[in-house]
């Protein structure tokens, strides 16, 4: 039996899905534009599928068509589009000529453990959980855009193919004599720009591209702001502006170019939207004797030294940006002694201390 359901896309136009259940038979689906089509492809359809000459249209696109499909219309909208690209190329090339239909859990499974056992481009590193899953993620996307857009699907196969375990996340940050060395290597560095990125990066607790990328139109010195509205996360906050950040940015803004509005604005010629500071933040890191410590990880300094101040995770993740409760979980073991403070507002409240 065909049922019709009338939808309505970003735009307002309306489509129609139409999906067809017989029984003994798979279920079928496909979406038009027109009503008029609809009830005609769900009257041929069940007339075929009954007389034997159906074999779904799951039958009838493979995996790069869908692909295909999904790139010119759903991908551009993300913003981590390049990326996504490149793992659905992984897929493409090592699933592209199967058939939808055979797009089962198992044979998804079996090109998952394939992409576990390829070594990263670096060659370096074994390829991690969370590298796998996001090729994972890349390829549900677009099978859920078969099932919700195009009706090639009717169920999304990797809901029930198992995503690999990942780890807990990298947590390095800073020590209390490290801090002090690495601000005075960056301050005695010949690069200019160096010193002031690192003192933002660490009192923001701001991913690298957003504080390199600043421009002086989202600085807001009366109130001690920088606005960001285009995060990794989609949603817009504020970055705190203080101390000596403060200062520096407001020694810069009275020397500030009037034909470049960014902070850090690249090199003539450069390929790069803002300076690479890369190679002085090496040769900060080698003066300071610091091992093992990425440019992420000054945010991730901001974020142990607010939990070791006894900050809340909500006010944590409304001055980092996270989303999930989860991304700050990973720093709750440093806040020990404010478990133990609540531990005392809580006996006094109850009258026991």
């Amino acid at each position: 039996m065909a049922t019709i359901e009338k939808r309505k896309s970003d735009d307002g136009s309306p489509s129609y899905r139409v999906k067809i259940r017989l029984k003994g038979y798979p279920p079928e689906s496909a979406t038009f534009s027109r009503l008029t089509d609809a009830k005609e492809w769900a009257q041929k359809t069940e007339a075929d599928i009954k007389a034997g000459r159906h074999f779904g249209i799951s039958k009838q696109h493979t995996l790069a068509e869908l692909l295909d499909r999904y790139e010119a219309t759903d991908l551009p909208k993300l913003k981590s589009a390049a990326s996504v690209k490149l793992r659905l190329d992984w897929w493409r090339s090592e699933l592209g000529p199967q058939l939808l239909s055979n797009l089962t859990p198992d044979v998804i499974a079996a090109a998952r453990d394939r992409l576990a056992a390829t070594p990263t481009r670096r060659a370096t590193k074994v390829r991690s959980g969370a590298d796998v899953n996001r090729a994972l993620a890349a390829l549900s996307s677009a099978c859920s855009f078969a099932v919700k857009e195009l009706g090639w699907l009717e169920r999304n196969p990797l809901e029930r193919v198992r995503k690999p375990t990942e780890s807990k996340g990298r947590v390095r940050f800073l020590s209390e004599s490290e801090l002090p060395a690495l601000l005075k290597a960056c301050k005695e560095s010949p690069n200019k720009d160096l010193y002031l990125a690192v003192i933002l990066s660490l009192t923001t607790g701001g991913r690298q591209s957003e504080i390199m990328g600043l421009c002086w139109p989202q600085i807001d010195f009366k109130n001690r702001t920088a606005l960001l509205g285009d995060t990794k996360n989609g949603h817009p906050r504020a970055l705190p502006l203080s101390g000596e950040a403060l200062t520096l940015l407001q020694e810069r803004a009275r020397i500030r170019s009037l034909t470049d509005n960014r902070i850090f604005p690249s090199k003539p010629g450069s390929k790069t939207p803002y300076v690479d500071l890369r190679a002085p933040f090496t040769a900060a890191l080698n003066s300071a004797d610091i091992k093992d410590f990425h440019w992420h990880d000054l945010r991730h300094t901001a974020a142990s030294y607010l939990a070791m101040a006894g900050t809340s995770p909500l006010e944590m993740a409304k001055v980092l940006g996270h989303r999930t409760m989860a991304m700050v979980a990973r720093y709750s073991h440093l806040s020990p002694s404010r478990v133990v403070e609540l531990g005392d507002l809580l006996a006094r409240r109850m009258g026991v201390e």
